[in-house]
């Protein structure tokens, strides 16, 4: 009898001592799951000078060390824009295969609406050029790969354009980037703002990974823009 009392202990110890049946996880109802799926609210980041940052050489890509091409809406351009990637100002050249990991790469970009210049190939010259009367948003139209979270843009050049109660408000937007117009008397055909970024991946080639609203459209642009994070290392082994 006593084997039996002991044989029925052990059995009630390893069922939680309960004798009834772990009630099973709740699962989420549709609700929970789409809230959890949702996509964030932008956050508003501190943006920094980029006349106060110190660069380094800039990458030498196919075309050169810098990229210039048009910002194409309709197949018409409405601006102009020339990009390059730069390492920190420590180094003299600036090939990636020969960066440390964890190298900081900035990524600089000027965008000047209404105006052409010639493009590099391959990025033909659109049939015929707008001018532009109030660009307001330059984003970038892919998730920013490897961003550190350091953003911002000439303070110099965006007082210029937008007179001295103008200003930029940079955002991260679930994971792309958005330099947003706020205030002044608006941005306007001729008036160059340069804008950065900082990444721990180089670039994989440029790319028409940029855009810019401008008069009610949207034009895309091409410049040097990062491998998605899941790409970059998918060559090592």
């Amino acid at each position: 009898m006593k084997y039996a009392l002991a044989a029925c202990l052990a059995a009630l110890a390893l069922a939680g001592c309960s004798g009834e049946p772990d009630e099973p996880a709740p699962t989420p109802t549709p609700e929970e799951t789409a809230a959890a799926d949702a996509p964030t609210e932008p956050r508003t980041l501190v943006a920094a000078d980029l006349g106060e940052i110190r660069l380094g050489a800039k990458i030498e890509g196919p075309v050169g060390p810098e990229v210039e091409a048009s910002i194409v809406a309709g197949g018409r351009s409405i601006g102009d824009i020339v990009s390059f990637v730069a390492c920190p100002a420590e180094y003299d050249t600036c090939d990636p295969e020969d960066m440390p990991e964890g190298t900081v790469y900035t990524y600089v970009i000027t965008v000047t609406p209404g105006v052409d210049k010639p493009n590099d190939p391959p990025f033909n010259r659109p049939v015929g050029l707008d001018e532009v009367e109030a660009a307001s948003v330059f984003s970038t139209v892919r998730q920013a790969s490897g961003f550190t979270g350091a953003i911002g843009y000439d303070f110099k050049q965006a007082e210029e354009a937008l007179g001295p109660d103008g200003a930029i408000r940079v955002q991260d937007d679930n994971g792309t980037l958005v330099w947003r117009v706020v205030g002044g008397d608006g941005w306007q055909t001729g008036e160059p703002m340069t804008f950065f970024w900082q990444s721990t991946l180089a670039p994989d080639g440029a790319a028409e990974a940029y855009s810019l609203r401008a008069d009610e459209k949207i034009a895309m642009a091409s410049g040097p823009f990062p491998p998605k994070e899941e790409d970059a290392g998918s060559d090592k082994p």
